[in-house]
């Protein structure tokens, strides 16, 4: 019997876990970095230990201090969460030779699946279909590249230990592929300490579908129906749903059965996900359906199936790690309407999606409109150090429509500032027609990047907000005469509006009295924040003193947009670069992040080399035009 379980992990994941076991009557532990001495899960948890500084490698990513807490807090079991250490089989091994249950799948599992190339073989043997390409052991520059133009262009380079989109490139032109598997070979030695790659033929309208299986100690195997996890960034997922929309009976059966046979391969025990790459040019066909890797854990969607199934996945994990059989027989498991999920990330869609750190001083979730699962608070801190998700919203309907709509009103209530968040944009994502039609693939954001990205102007009603929030601000603190001059402005146009700047554009902001102003920050600088369909507009009441083209980069400075790794420096003092040519390459929160020459010019100054740390907003390199 599981009396006490700790949590590997942080944030929404542990919160979420800690959640399910608090319901059971289960006790619960918490680890945590220096970074973290303050989270919501830290003092969620029964028992918390730290472990170790702020840099995940110090901390969550070493197993033997995660067992030694467990053991310290007297913990029965372990329960890894999602990402860090949930699929790394030494350290459930580990964890079970430590007297401790491991609420997982058996570490062999882990390691059948671990290696994209062994499983897809493995895959390929049980009768599972694979995608085309290129799984052998001679990782030479030579060998890769004739592979790739054996198979045809656009090929995809992927990480064999990889996941998230780390080690992943599609490449147009066999001129491109040295560059490309460069790249590739980098970010998996850094993410996974393996850079081996294999080869895959490019879907060209491909669907990411994957199912959600759970096996026992006992030999049973089921699946909890599929998801559709197409609409994502940078390899990286952004909104999931289930059921697949457009999924037919017949390709329903094909996916699902498949999933249950490579769970079968392996001797599966615990929750796992299958994922499979669909070719939607057709639609979802039974016979287009390629089997891509297996994630030996719970998955960061797991809400959605939870959502359609009515079944707390946590539960059923903890169930099968007792030793339990199964809950439930496959005809047992039902489908009941449609869920979608939305990853709330701490970014700037408008500037190329980089992270945004600080302090969440106004922090609003949609509580009670959906579900909201997250590990940060206002008054919290967005660190560099870790994922930059900080919430999920969950959906659920009668019919996709009505989550559809359901989701992008929460995304729409979304208020967080100063940091930034992507929730206008996820607004955008789920309204648009196409998203709507069910017209997705992976494909879908970039395709529509420019219109989804950039938030439009703030409506007349945020504007009406901010300008009542001015002037009811002002009318508290001017003296007699003129608190009774209500909407008094010397700059104010006579037809009852207030000139309002944004980012040094003036908007005419008109004078209304209905229902106004609502939710509106006013800042120490004498600034208006207004939240308008998930954005957070800053309006000034004057303009800017300096003309907007001698703001940041006017100058050349090639700046540090966040605290992180510099893991490449392309370019040499006195090179010649051209405008959009890549001069370095930023590593933060997980992800690499090239700079780029803002004009045609030459490199006159380079304060930085490979394996710098740098801060924010540090002086990089420097160019003259020419």
């Amino acid at each position: 019997m599981v009396k006490s379980i700790l949590v590997a992990n942080r944030g929404e994941i542990a919160c979420r876990v800690f959640r399910t076991a608090q319901a059971m009557g289960i006790a619960t532990v918490a680890v945590y970095s220096e970074a973290d001495a303050e989270a919501p899960h830290v003092r969620m948890a029964d028992t918390a230990v730290p472990i170790g500084p702020a840099p995940a490698r110090e901390s969550y990513l070493v197993g033997e201090k995660i067992i030694e807490a467990a053991l310290a807090a007297g913990a029965g079991a372990v329960h890894p969460g999602y990402g860090f250490l949930s699929e790394n089989a030494e350290f459930a091994q580990g964890v079970m030779d430590a007297g401790l249950t491991w609420i997982g799948p058996p570490p062999a599992a882990i390691r059948a699946m671990g290696l994209k190339d062994a499983a897809k073989s493995l895959m390929a043997a049980a009768g599972v279909p694979v995608t085309p390409g290129y799984l052998g052991e001679d990782q030479s520059l030579t060998r890769l590249q004739a592979e790739a133009d054996a198979i045809g262009y656009p090929v995809l380079i992927k990480a064999v230990a990889g996941g998230g989109g780390k080690g992943m490139r599609k490449v147009e032109r066999g001129e491109d592929f040295a560059a490309a598997l460069t790249a590739c070979q980098r970010e998996a030695a850094a993410a996974f300490g393996d850079q081996r790659v294999l080869l895959e033929t490019y879907v060209a309208r491909p669907r990411h579908i994957e199912v959600q299986v759970f096996g026992d100690a006992h030999g049973n195997v089921v699946h909890l129906y599929e998801r559709d996890c197409s609409l994502q960034r940078r390899h990286q997922k952004v909104i999931e749903e289930a059921p697949a929309p457009g999924m037919s009976a017949a390709a329903r059966a094909a996916v699902t059965e498949a999933a249950v046979k490579a769970a079968q391969a392996v001797g599966y025990v615990g929750a796992g996900t299958v994922e499979f790459i669909a070719d939607a040019s057709e639609g979802l066909r039974p016979d287009r359906i390629w089997f891509m890797e297996m994630n030996t854990r719970l998955q960061v969607e797991h809400p959605v199936t939870e959502a359609v199934t009515g079944l707390d996945l946590v539960e059923w994990q903890i169930r099968i790690a007792r030793g339990e059989p199964l809950p439930l027989r496959q005809e047992e498991i039902a489908l009941t309407g449609h869920a979608i999920e939305a990853r709330l990330y701490a970014e700037t869609p408008a500037g190329g999606f980089l992270p945004s750190i600080g302090t969440l001083e106004h922090f609003r979730l949609p509580h009670g409109l959906v579900r909201v699962d997250t590990g940060v608070e206002e008054g919290g801190e967005v660190s560099p150090f870790y994922d930059p998700m900080i919430a999920k919203l969950i959906a659920h309907a009668p019919t996709r429509e009505g989550a559809s709509d359901l989701l992008a009103q929460a995304a729409s209530e979304v208020e967080v500032w100063p940091v930034k968040t992507n929730a206008g944009f996820l607004a955008r994502c789920l309204d648009h027609p196409d998203f709507i039609a069910g017209e997705v693939d992976t494909g879908f954001i970039e395709a529509r990047l420019e219109a989804l990205a950039p938030a439009p102007p703030p409506s007349a009603h945020a504007l009406a907000s901010a300008a009542m929030a001015l002037v009811l601000d002002e009318d508290e603190r001017a003296p007699e005469p003129w608190t009774h001059l209500t909407g008094f402005r010397l700059n104010a146009p006579p037809a009852g509006a207030l000139k309002l700047y944004l980012d040094g554009q003036a908007l005419d902001a008109p004078l209304a009295s209905d229902d106004l102003p609502g939710d509106v920050l006013l800042t120490d600088t004498g600034e208006i924040v207004v939240f308008d369909a998930g954005e957070a507009f800053t309006l000034a009441p004057r303009p800017p003193l300096r003309d907007a083209a001698h703001g940041a980069g006017g100058d050349g400075a090639i700046r540090a947009p966040m605290p992180g790794k510099v893991v490449a420096v392309a370019v040499s003092l006195g090179d010649k670069v051209q405008r959009g040519q890549p001069l370095l390459t930023l590593e933060a929160m997980k992800m690499e992040h090239a700079l780029t020459a803002p004009f045609d010019g030459e490199v006159d100054a380079l304060a930085v080399t490979t394996g710098d740390q740098v801060s924010e907003g540090a002086v990089l390199a420097r160019l003259t035009a020419g």
